[in-house]
């Protein structure tokens, strides 16, 4: 058997466990709520040790967040890969709503679900979130041909995550976006401006 066959079944298997642990554990979660539910219950579930589940899953909350790595790269793309017409601060907010609007289908609107009954996972998913700052802000610096990001590039990605955050405890989520980018940009031209005339 060759060596990439091998590869692939390997590949194939770790993403069959993976699957059924996150299966087992989205049941569990949705049947008796997060907090109720053990690792090792999941484990037995899925018929995996519990060192196999914190092998694919470094903890507990995470299995709540599975497409944790797939968001990022989305919100990274909204903006390296956006029309040349469109600006940064549009680009994420039509990526900001089209994720508000995601939230609103099932399953989406069980996990919001289990969060809003689960102050941990709030708390886990709000992390998760701002983990995406460096990414932005490398991608912000390169775009301006910069070596280093300036502090006005800091500023504007911190606070335009911290608006999605918001948004999404919001009734009117498009409102307190269109409301946080026009103060953002406002702030983010004129600083922008001041850091990068010689």
């Amino acid at each position: 058997m060759s060596d990439v066959h091998q590869t692939g079944r390997r590949e194939r298997k770790k993403a069959a466990t993976r699957t059924s642990i996150l299966d087992a554990a989205s049941e569990l979660f949705l049947a008796r709520g997060f907090d109720a539910v053990s690792v090792r219950e999941i484990a037995d579930k899925a018929d995996v040790s519990p060192t196999t589940v914190f092998a694919h899953f470094p903890q507990k909350e995470s299995l709540a967040f599975s497409d944790e790595d797939e968001r990022h790269q989305q919100l990274v793309s909204a903006v390296s890969g956006r029309a040349p017409e469109t600006s940064i601060s549009d680009a994420l907010k039509a990526h900001y709503l089209s994720e508000i609007a995601a939230f609103e289908t099932e399953p989406q609107r069980q996990i919001l679900a289990l969060m809003e009954a689960t102050p941990a996972l709030g708390e886990y998913a709000e992390r998760m979130w701002l983990r995406h700052e460096e990414s932005l802000v490398a991608v912000i610096t390169d775009e301006f041909g910069l070596a280093d990001p300036t502090n006005a590039i800091r500023f504007y990605v911190r606070f335009a995550l911290q608006i999605q955050l918001v948004a999404s405890k919001d009734t009117d989520p498009r409102a307190t976006i269109d409301a946080g980018f026009r103060l953002l940009d406002e702030g983010w031209l004129r600083l922008n401006v001041e850091e990068t005339t010689p």
